[in-house]
């Protein structure tokens, strides 16, 4: 039977106690500490967890709080600066992380799907994945929006949050991000609830319950308890923020039939307050369907079109309005799992209001696109020669979300240099 990749760490330390052999001088002993740490920070994450086995000096090296901040501090230019994806699959029963290290991906290469076990699954198996911030995984309670829990999936430390305020009937929305100034991770909890369950707060045309009232609940994280900003006068879609840049959190509003534009919304979890970010000048933003990302370190929108295809307008100075340029054109593209069923895709394909198709994942090291279609497929898409390719992994779950990770050892109490 295969091990999931929590069980065969293990399983590799409980040898490693049983026939630990004496100690010898394996040469990283004489060269200076920073030349070490230097090396260190470049490797692979799951290099590091097995450099943990090999001896007790190297232990103490990857237990060195700097090997955090030199992670998290990799130019994106270092050819190992592919993230770590970490694919959250909720089908058909129970809730399963797993995790790619994507190195490039070369043709005659295939990375292995690996599963994580979550140590506290027995108290929270449905769950949501709310975030990634510095190598910290957040997630909350699917069934009931009361239990969160902020993880690291490579040291398995986590802790669960103090219960927040709970509303009978109520629609909720995280986020999670940490600010560089301030050195906080704060967790906010957007709460839109009704005082009764009546019809009278359903809206026909969109067959959906709306939710009149609302409430902002923020946690920092080392605090006590959570505390209240106060009500939001927007309505945000229903999805986890999905974009970090500059210590701020972004959501996208949902239309309204009074104001039926749709318009980006900042978080700052240093002043903790709400602002209004200018979008890209393009008609695209006020359709049924685009998202945010964040692409080389910026804010950038994908914006759906006819027949699968993709704009992306990517913000190349967040403090300059007008810095919104067009930089990339996806055209339609349709991966072979999914031509299985040819008709049923083109009728998505042609009228993107049924569903979002193609969402953009991150930007690669070797300039690439990573994209995900309809939670069954990433693909891989190149801008200079137009050209897609369909990325096969062992092991891939039928059924995912992909969320760009920074595999690392950080903890909350370590102090971070970014």
């Amino acid at each position: 039977m295969e091990l999931d990749y929590s069980e065969e760490i293990s399983f590799k330390k409980r040898r490693k106690l049983e026939d630990d052999p004496p100690q010898a001088t394996t040469g990283m002993e004489i060269l200076p500490r920073d030349v070490v740490l230097d090396i260190l920070s470049r490797l692979p994450i799951t290099s590091l967890v097995q450099f943990k086995f090999v001896c007790k000096s190297w232990l103490a090296l990857v237990q060195d709080p700097l090997i955090a901040n030199l992670q998290l501090s990799t130019k994106p230019h270092h050819a190992n600066n592919n993230p770590c994806l970490i694919l959250h699959c909720d089908f058909p029963i129970r809730n399963q992380l797993y995790f790619i290290e994507f190195s490039g991906h070369k043709e005659d290469e295939k990375s292995k799907v690996r599963r994580f076990h979550l140590p506290f699954q027995a108290k929270m198996s449905e769950y949501d994945v709310v975030g990634s911030c510095n190598g910290l995984l957040a997630l909350s309670d699917s069934l009931y929006n009361d239990a969160f829990y902020i993880y690291n999936p490579f040291t398995r430390d986590y802790i669960e949050l103090p219960k927040s305020m709970q509303y009978p009937d109520q629609e909720v929305i995280f986020g999670f991000g940490f600010h560089p100034v301030t050195k906080q991770y704060k967790v906010i909890k957007i709460v839109y609830y009704r005082n009764n369950c009546s019809n009278s707060n359903y809206h026909r045309r969109t067959r959906r319950v709306t939710y009149p009232r609302s409430e902002v609940q923020v946690y920092t994280l080392g605090s006590p308890a959570w505390r209240s900003l106060g009500k939001l006068l927007h309505q945000f879609v229903r999805r986890p923020s999905e974009a970090l840049v500059n210590g701020r959190l972004h959501w996208v509003t949902r239309p309204r039939r009074h104001d039926p534009a749709r318009r980006i919304v900042s978080f700052d979890l240093a002043d903790e307050e709400f602002r209004e970010v200018p979008k890209p000048d393009c008609g695209g933003l006020n359709r049924c369907n685009f998202h945010l990302a964040v692409l080389g370190g910026c804010l950038s929108a994908a914006v759906y079109g006819n027949y699968g295809k993709l704009e992306i307008w990517v913000m190349k100075d967040y403090k300059k309005n007008e810095s919104w340029i067009k930089e990339f054109n996806i055209g339609a593209y349709i991966p072979k799992v999914l031509k299985q069923n040819i008709d049923r895709t083109f009728r998505i394909l042609k009228n993107p209001s049924n569903g979002r198709v193609v969402r953009v994942v991150c930007a690669l090291a070797n300039g690439q696109i990573l994209l995900e279609y309809k939670n069954r497929v990433l693909v891989s898409y190149e801008p200079k020669g137009g050209k897609f390719k369909d990325l096969m992994f062992q092991s891939l779950p039928n059924w995912f979300h992909t969320i760009v990770h920074q595999g690392s050892f950080n903890w909350i109490d370590n102090p971070l240099d970014t």
